[in-house]
Formats: C-alpha cells, structure tokens, sequence
C-alpha cells in the first residue's frame, strides 16, 4: 500500500475522494476520537484517542498539500500566444499575512486557516465551527463572543488573546500558546467536565473563565 492511500485509508475514505469529502472525514473522526469524550480514567482509551488524532491531523494535513501541488501542475497560467515583448500574467499568489484586519461577525465555518498571520485581527462574534487553525498566529486577536466549537487550533500562537465569552466546547487547543489571555467567561465545560484539549498548551498568566489567573 503507497503513502497516498494509507492517508485515505486513515480517514476510512477511498483513494481519489474530494477534498471537501477529506474535510468531512476529518471533522467526523476528530469528534468520534477526542479524548474528552472518552472515560478519563481510561489510560488506554486516551492514549489510542490522541495516536488516532495526530494520525487523522497529518492525513488531511498531506491530502491538503497534495492537493495544492495537483492544482499547480495541472492549472498553469494561459498560454495565449502574445507579442514576444508581452509579459504573461501572472496571478497574484494568496496572502498568508491578514494581521489587523476586520473579519467580526464573519462566517468561517470550516475555513482553513492553518499557518496564517491573523495576529490583532478582529474575530469577534465569528463563526470558526470546525475551522481548522493548525499553527495560526493569533496573538493579541480578538476572538471575545467567537464560536470555535470543535475548531482545531493545535500549535496555535494565543499569546494576550482576547476570548471573553468565546465558545471553546470541542476545540482542539494542544500545544497552543495561551500565555497572557483572556478567557474570563469562556464556555468550556459541561459542569465540572472540560470540553476542551489542552495537552501541552502554555496558560502561564492566562485569565481563567472564572477570573482566576492561571500560574
């Protein structure tokens, strides 16, 4: 079996589904295998829980960048014959880097955000459902009454984020830098169970949901 279709075989898809079917794998497995759905006194259970999310994470993860490749072999720009002096055009490349801008209240269900530079940008009341947001640099952003129900934000960069009122129920925060932010009145548990994946995410001076500063 070639690495290409074990990485469809660990999302339960068959080799050659689209991309938007990967994503839907993805989302669904992600919520079959979080750990906090599972007994916590389960070693076992957890332990095989976040081996299945890191394998279905690097699966999309290689499925997406397959993807982006295929495209840019098989989509060249336009060879229309022109003027030997005629430059051909050549389509402005995507901007990783929205630092500061003005998303509030927008609708980014599902988006893929990975790798990108949203640092001080404005998210509030946004919809980032499901939103996979693997590395993004969200430092000093404001994300106060954003919903990141099940978003994925593993290795995400949270430093003096604002998250005041955000819903965090389902998100995926390993690895996250949360160090300064503000998560006073934060949505994350269902009584005394936290719904939300902190392994390895740094709370230095964070504000607890409950007002407390972690230390």
């Amino acid at each position: 079996m070639s690495e290409l279709e074990q990485y469809y075989r660990v999302l339960e898809l068959e080799p050659g589904a689209t991309f938007e079917e990967v994503n839907q794998a993805y989302k669904d497995l992600a919520f079959v295998w979080h750990p906090d759905r599972l007994p916590k006194d389960n070693t076992r259970l957890q332990e095989k829980a976040q081996k299945k999310l890191q394998e279905i994470n690097e699966a999309r993860e290689q499925l997406r960048l397959l993807k982006m490749r295929y495209q840019k072999l098989h989509n060249p720009v336009s060879s229309v014959h022109k003027h030997p002096t005629q430059k051909t055009y050549q389509p402005p490349k995507p901007n990783p880097d929205l630092s500061g801008k003005d998303f509030s209240r927008a609708n980014l269900q599902g988006k893929d955000l990975s790798g990108r530079n949203l640092s001080y940008a404005n998210l509030s009341g946004a919809n980032l459902s499901d939103a996979f947001m693997h590395k993004v640099n969200l430092r000093g952003a404001n994300l106060s009454e954003a919903n990141l129900f099940r978003a994925n934000l593993l290795l995400a960069d949270l430093r003096e984020v604002n998250l005041r009122g955000a819903n965090l129920v389902g998100a995926d925060l390993s690895g996250a830098d949360l160090r300064g932010a503000n998560l006073m009145g934060a949505r994350m548990k269902s009584g005394d169970r936290l719904l939300v994946k902190l392994i390895g995410a740094n709370l230095a001076g964070a504000i607890m949901p409950d007002g407390k500063i972690y230390e």
